[in-house]
């Protein structure tokens, strides 16, 4: 395969325009700081962003290049199938959940960062314990984009991922020190103007695969098996659990992250807060479509009678790739272009809120509460800019080993959900919690979580939940162990919170050790 020009030279005008307007952004922030805190300006864009813009960079935030990339490889997968796509009713869901539940209490106090509350609650010392996860969720986040990136612009450019992931970094950090969330935000918005533009030729090129000589019709391969078994999927009784387990995951834990309440608490009022959360549900929601229409397309193929040939994606492993590699083969040279700057404008609006975000926790959560109490402004604005370097660089390098990332990304995803959804709630909505509930509910979390292992990482089980099943000499926990997990460690902190408060109360501890 030559190298694809036009496709290089459109992503190069893509690229350079994303950057224009980054710095365009922070010159506007600069301009919009009169009388405003700097950093805050950074973090939350002084509590100004206007709802328009708020709403492009919510929903921006969560469709990234992986949201849209799986759906159509899950639709695709033999084994799945559409009613395993869960993503985008979990987000949409997710969304309306935090804006009708989380918005108020985290906007009545003015916070910053959604570690605030939890440090306010328990301590600072507690509130570094509960920075880890979301710091190594963000950083694998990052770096998983990027991996995605990369391969993607291999399959359809035929240029080295290695390549293609520097550029991508080094484009997102730049434009993510200069401006902070101004330069997130309006970039969000070139960027979803590019992934709507492009769905919208994936739109045209659905047509264009739908007529392929080589592609059966979705809807009789929707239930009938062709080329393979039916697209539409299903849902067989013992994987139940893990289904109701993944959904509530997907549900309840994209709640407890920077990037979403960076969103919300940079709106200007609770109202238009609330709203951004709800109009971005839909909006994730409406951008998975062309994907799990590409995903049916794919399933319905012949691959034998394309470019692509025997063995099919599936058999030769490329099933994260088969929204690109559907755009390169059943459809026109300008389709793939378009394509690939959908995923391109997608990969980059998730990465600058990951990035962000942990620049953010980390200037103005640890070293400002901890490291630096009396640091200036101007210090931590710069402990911030340099934290994203550090993060971005190493997130850059971790994405050279992608299958590890993916698999470290998501297990750092399932401890944010064990760990910091609990005592979210907890810190909002039951504040006589304290530390010593706070401590122990992140113990068991941690211990539950871990010790039910991780197959993709070769860590196996100790605790053996029911339905547990040794396949291909994998264990298997088919048991909705995370979301009991996450009970268990809500009922712990609760639980413990009120014995400590009780043993305090009744002299049977020291005052002194009351923290």
């Amino acid at each position: 395969m030559a190298l694809n020009i036009p496709g290089l030279v459109s992503l190069s005008v893509f690229f350079m325009l994303t950057l224009a307007t980054g710095i365009w952004a922070s010159w506007k922030s600069r301009k919009d700081q009169q009388n405003r805190n700097p950093t805050e300006m950074a973090m939350v864009g002084g509590r100004n962003i206007h709802v328009f813009i708020g709403l492009f960079t919510a929903t921006a935030t969560w469709v990234g290049g992986a949201y849209i990339n799986s759906t159509a490889e899950i639709v695709y997968l033999p084994s799945k199938g559409l009613l395993w796509v869960q993503a985008p009713v979990g987000f949409a869901l997710s969304l309306v959940i935090g804006g009708f539940f989380f918005v108020n209490p985290m906007r009545s106090k003015n916070y910053v960062t959604v570690m605030d509350p939890l440090q306010e609650t328990y301590g600072n010392m507690m509130g570094t314990l509960l920075f880890i996860p979301p710091l190594l969720g963000e950083v694998f986040w990052f770096a998983a984009i990027l991996a995605s990136l990369g391969a993607t612009m291999r399959v359809i450019l035929d240029i080295g991922g290695s390549l293609a992931i520097t550029i991508s970094a080094c484009t997102v950090i730049l434009y993510t020190l200069l401006g902070g969330l101004y330069s997130v935000a309006y970039t969000d918005v070139i960027q979803m103007v590019f992934i709507t533009l492009s769905l919208a030729s994936a739109w045209i090129c659905i047509p264009f695969a739908l007529v392929n000589s080589a592609t059966e019709s979705i809807y009789y391969t929707a239930t009938h098996q062709s080329y393979q078994d039916p697209w539409i999927g299903k849902i067989e009784k013992q994987y139940l659990g893990r289904w109701l387990d993944d959904f509530f995951y997907l549900v309840l834990g994209s709640i407890p992250w920077q990037t979403y309440f960076q969103r919300v608490l940079s709106a200007a009022s609770t109202g238009q807060a609330r709203l951004i959360s709800y109009l971005s549900g839909l909006g994730c929601f409406a951008m998975a479509i062309p994907s799990v229409l590409i995903g049916a397309v794919a399933a319905s193929t012949d691959w034998n009678q394309t470019s692509y040939g025997l063995p099919s994606p599936f058999e030769r492993g490329e099933s994260a790739m088969i929204l690109p590699l559907v755009l390169e083969h059943l459809c026109p040279t300008y389709i793939s272009i378009t394509g690939l700057g959908a995923i391109a404008a997608a990969a980059m609006s998730s990465a600058d809120s990951a990035l962000l975000s942990t620049g953010s926790m980390f200037a103005h959560n640890i070293y400002r509460k901890i490291l630096r109490k009396k640091a200036s402004e101007t210090e931590v604005l710069w402990a911030m800019r340099t934290s994203m370097l550090v993060f971005g660089a190493g997130a850059a390098g971790l994405a050279f080993y992608s299958s590890s990332v993916y698999d470290l990304w998501f297990l750092s995803g399932e401890l944010v959900y064990a760990l910091l959804f609990p005592q979210l709630c907890c810190a909002l909505f039951a504040p006589s919690t304290n530390t010593y509930g706070s401590a122990a509910g992140f113990l068991v979390g941690l211990l539950l979580r871990l010790l039910a292992g991780e197959p993709a990482l070769s860590i196996p089980p100790v605790i053996h939940y029911p339905a547990c099943s040794l396949v291909n000499g994998t264990y298997s926990q088919l048991f909705p162990f995370k979301t009991f997990t996450v009970l268990l460690t809500l009922g712990t902190i609760l639980a413990v919170s009120h014995l400590a408060k009780a043993l305090f109360q009744n002299d049977l501890l020291p005052r002194s050790w009351d923290v």
